[in-house]
């Protein structure tokens, strides 16, 4: 029955990505957070790959045409997978990463969605990799086979699997269009909430003493 609700809740997460799309609007991004997209690396491809799909449908009713019962089970598998490969690119669009005063909300799609305190970044830096080997406590998010930001953390944090299973990871891995950028809002953000940093929030500066007359 988990199985069942996990796969439940992302056909609708999808379903709204794709009413979110249409109405050009963001999820997650109404706090003052700044997003940060990744999706236009592998747009084409899906697209692409949606014209495949729809060109096998129009093919098969064509073959199918004479048997109704498999043509009406055929179809509906056909746009069925139509709507999931559109509903993936406008979760990725959607989705966006997202920076705030506290954290860094890492996403990819419906699958992915991991925040991190901004205090548990040791190290965050532009780096363009194209081959990963999956590893004990590390998180890799390839768009179009690439990642582009590196990010280490001093402590693990958790992170839950498409199916529920719970990781903890001192290392991600993610891809983000202005990757530049990105590192420079994190690091800045870090800053802020450095403990010597009079504007951090919640850690005010020490107050000057009165200086005697």
């Amino acid at each position: 029955m988990r199985i069942v609700r996990v796969l439940v809740r992302h056909e609708l997460r999808m379903l709204v990505s794709l009413v979110l799309w249409a109405g050009r609007r963001t999820h997650g991004t109404g706090d003052g957070g700044r997003a940060f997209g990744y999706a236009r690396g592998q747009g084409a491809v899906m697209f692409g790959f949606a014209f495949v799909c729809v060109v096998e449908t129009l093919t098969m009713s064509v073959l199918l045409r004479d048997y109704p019962a498999v043509h009406r089970v055929w179809l509906a598998l056909d746009l069925y997978t139509i709507l999931f490969v559109v509903g993936l690119h406008a979760a990725n669009v959607v989705r966006p990463h997202v920076l705030d005063a506290g954290s860094l909300r890492i996403r990819r799609a419906v699958h992915v969605d991991l925040r991190v305190p901004l205090e548990k970044i040791a190290d965050v830096r532009r780096e363009l990799r194209a081959s990963h080997e999956r590893a004990e406590g590390e998180l890799d998010l390839a768009v179009g086979a690439q990642t582009s930001v590196t990010l280490e953390l001093t402590e693990p944090v958790s992170h839950l699997t498409f199916l529920g299973r719970r990781r903890h990871v001192h290392l991600v891995r993610f891809h983000a269009e202005d990757a530049d950028g990105l590192v420079r809002a994190v690091r800045q953000a870090r800053t802020a909430l450095s403990p010597g940093n009079p504007g951090s929030p919640g850690r005010p500066g020490r107050p000057v003493p009165d200086l005697p007359a």
